[in-house]
Formats: C-alpha cells, sequence, structure tokens
C-alpha cells in the first residue's frame, strides 16, 4: 500500500487487513519484536487540532520504532502562501513519511503525489479513514465478526465519518443506516457512486434503530462549521443517541462515539457513562490501527 488517503481507495481485502494488524498490534503491543519504523522519521502536518488522532500517531510512530517531527500549520512556509506542492518535495527528501490532517482533500493527495513518499490522511473535509478502521477493528472485537452487521449512523450524514462509513459498508458489503435530516443527507454525487443497495438514508432515527447492532454518532458541529452552531443543534436535535433509541436497536447494541463528545447534544450523558467502557475502547484501538495502517504505507 503506498498511501493511505482513503476508505474509498481501499479494496475490501486492504481493509480485512488493516483490521487483523490491529487485532496483532494490540495482542502483542509491548513486546519490542516489531520495529517496521526503525531508522525512519516521520512528519506529522496537522492544520486542525487533535487529541486522538495526534496522541496514537505520536505513540504508534515511537512504538514502531520511529522519530516524530510534529508541525503545525503555523510552523511551515504553507502558513504563509508558499504551495502544497513545493513544501511536499522538500519534506519527500528529509522525511520517511507523513501523516496529515488538513481541510481539503486535494491538499493530502496533492502532497502525496509530489512528496513521493507514504502519506496518511490524519483528517480532511472529504473522509476521516483512520477513524473508521478503529471502529470497525472494536466492532469485530467486540462481535467476534463484521458478518450480517447493521450499522446506524446518526446525525450530520454529510460530514467526513459519515462519508468514510459509507466506503467502508460499500466495500465490506455490511447494512448501514445513516439518520439524517434531508439537509444533511450525504451528497448526491456521493450516492451515486455507491452500490450497495445495503446503504440506507432515511430521516426516521427510530426506524434507522430498529435491531442495529451499532448506534454510532459524531459532533453536530464538525470543525469549520462553528458559525453554524445554533442552526445546527435546532436541525438535529431530534436525532441524538438517548436510551429510548438504544432500547430500539439490538439487546446487545454496540454504542459509539468517535469522540469528542458534548453531552446533551448527539449523545445524553447517561447513554454515554452506560457504555463508556465501549466507546473508551473504541478511544484507545486508534492506536493500534494507527500501528495497522503505518504498518502497510512503510517505504
Amino acid at each position: 500500500m503506498e498511501h493511505f488517503l482513503s476508505i474509498e481507495a481501499q479494496s475490501a481485502a486492504d481493509l480485512r487487513t488493516l483490521l487483523t494488524l490491529s487485532q496483532e498490534f494490540k495482542a502483542n503491543r509491548g513486546d519490542g519484536a516489531n520495529l517496521p519504523l526503525a531508522g525512519q522519521t516521520w512528519a506529522m502536518i496537522f492544520a486542525k487540532p487533535s487529541t486522538r488522532t495526534r496522541l496514537s500517531f505520536e505513540v504508534g510512530i515511537r512504538e514502531l520504532g520511529g522519530s516524530v517531527v510534529f508541525l503545525s500549520q503555523s510552523d511551515l512556509q504553507l502558513g504563509r502562501g508558499e504551495e502544497i506542492a513545493d513544501t511536499a518535495r522538500v519534506l519527500g527528501r528529509m522525511v520517511h513519511g507523513a501523516v496529515i490532517r488538513t481541510f481539503a482533500q486535494s491538499d493530502l493527495e496533492r502532497f502525496a503525489e509530489y512528496a513521493q513518499i507514504p502519506t496518511i490522511n490524519a483528517l480532511t473535509d472529504e473522509e476521516h479513514p483512520c477513524q473508521i478502521v478503529a471502529d470497525l477493528f472494536t466492532i469485530m472485537e467486540k462481535r467476534g465478526s463484521l458478518e450480517n452487521l447493521k450499522v446506524c449512523f446518526i446525525g450530520d450524514g454529510d460530514n467526513n465519518v459519515a462519508r468514510s462509513w459509507a466506503w467502508a459498508a460499500e466495500r465490506l458489503g455490511f447494512e448501514l443506516r445513516i439518520a439524517t435530516p434531508a439537509k444533511y443527507r450525504p451528497q448526491q454525487a456521493l450516492l451515486n457512486r455507491l452500490t450497495s443497495r445495503k446503504i440506507v438514508v432515511t430521516e426516521d432515527p427510530v426506524a434507522a434503530a430498529v435491531s442495529a447492532d451499532v448506534l454510532y454518532t459524531d459532533v453536530w458541529v464538525s470543525m469549520g462549521f462553528e458559525q453554524e452552531s445554533a442552526q445546527r443543534l435546532r436541525d438535529l436535535s431530534s436525532f441524538q443517541i438517548n436510551e429510548e433509541l438504544v432500547g430500539k436497536a439490538s439487546p446487545e447494541v454496540l454504542v459509539l462515539h468517535c469522540l469528542p463528545a458534548y453531552r446533551g447534544k448527539e449523545i445524553t450523558e447517561q447513554t454515554l457513562e452506560k457504555h463508556a467502557s465501549t466507546i473508551f475502547d473504541q478511544a484507545e484501538n486508534r492506536l493500534h490501527a494507527q500501528k495497522a495502517i503505518l504498518a502497510r504505507v512503510r517505504k
């Protein structure tokens, strides 16, 4: 695997390999035997703030034997207008790989093209592929497999996490129900590219939750949409994961949240705390999933 830029670009086999590797890295953490990044230095370029993504990648790179250079937008000449291609060509001569968290997917792809080093998408406005690998690993870990899986995503159906979920369902063939208000539906251009009949978009969160194996939510106000905060809170107020909704799902339902969580908005305090063990296992699994991705894209 040369890069990891999106779930869309992965095959089913690629995703299953990453899940197997995630499991192996978690089981063998601390043994010091698998150091595929030994002697390598990786750059982490983050234009957006991060807790779990930054921490999991920094720890993961070090645990795989590598070194890390963290660069925020203000640390680079990109913040003063340097072309992404020029920055990429410089870094490509000095580091062995790059983990990038930015706004435009096109900037990420342009960096990968010009740097000619392994490049990983740590979040763009288009997709959040690393999150979904960790999520799928968590589900597999808890359920034993992804067979006959029914995932219900509730909230903003047009954000980067929802889009990555759609591509995961397309590639792996599980059922995905996206419950979202009409104005937050995935873009029609995306829906036109999806061929799976198991991906359904609905405005009815209760119907979407019935017999679901997974109830999943994300923040209602993604980074870059803060000016729409008041309107989004009104629009999405009935798309909350709460105990009533959990009661419609499978008795063994997994409640997942990619965090940060805003209690009383996309999920209630009661529901989050009741399912905190699973949600924070999910957060921990970011580390193991990032290590799997790093091991696959290394030079």
